[in-house]
């Protein structure tokens, strides 16, 4: 039995922004997966069917590759990622994501404006804000693993930052955090977030 020939990757069209901020290529999302004669194999070969862009905000995107929904995980389990609601991964569970970055705006205040729709229309809102300084912090229940693939971001706490480059990794605790992108060009970074508990 021959494995079937799955389509590669389509340009995806992504938010038009100015010169600086020339967007990224689409990521790729590759899942394997057993056939039926228990032979290891890609079951999934192209873009996520989780994609987000929200219009406040030209450039940036948010790529959900894949979640879990339980732990230990069941490796079976089927691919539910388009039914991923927030910025949380589920309880009990993870996320994948990729998100693109823009560089920031030069007004504070359209800064302010595209963070709002980021957490409001892309979010949802699930992430903990208490409104108080930079407008991008927020806190979730989760540890995070931070990679950072392209680009150059700042990662902000309530008490310093921290410049991330390519190959960074940030291990983020569920601490109040924040990023901005003062670099002028566009960046990506990989995120994994594991459902946590403070007890």
């Amino acid at each position: 039995m021959t494995n079937p020939v799955l389509p590669e990757t389509s340009a995806l069209a992504l938010p038009t922004h100015p010169a600086s901020t020339a967007s990224l290529p689409p990521v790729r999302r590759l899942v394997t997966g057993v056939d039926a004669a228990g032979r290891s194999t890609f079951v999934a070969v192209g873009p996520s069917p989780s994609v987000r862009a929200p219009s406040e905000r030209p450039g940036y995107v948010v790529t959900d590759l894949w979640r879990t929904t339980e732990t230990p995980a069941r490796i079976d389990a089927p691919d539910s990622v388009d039914k991923h609601v927030g910025i949380r991964p589920p309880v009990h569970g993870s996320v994948v994501r990729i998100i693109d970055f823009p560089p920031d705006p030069v007004d504070p205040a359209e800064f302010a404006r595209g963070v709002q729709a980021t957490f409001t229309r892309t979010f949802g809102n699930d992430a903990h804000r208490d409104g108080e300084g930079d407008p991008s912090m927020h806190t979730t229940e989760s540890i995070d693993y931070a990679i950072l693939l392209a680009g150059e971001l700042v990662a902000v706490m309530d008490d310093g930052e921290q410049v991330m480059r390519p190959g960074d990794v940030l291990v983020q605790r569920g601490t109040r955090h924040g990023w901005r992108n003062r670099s002028g060009a566009m960046a990506r970074i990989a995120f994994v977030l594991i459902d946590g508990t403070r007890s």
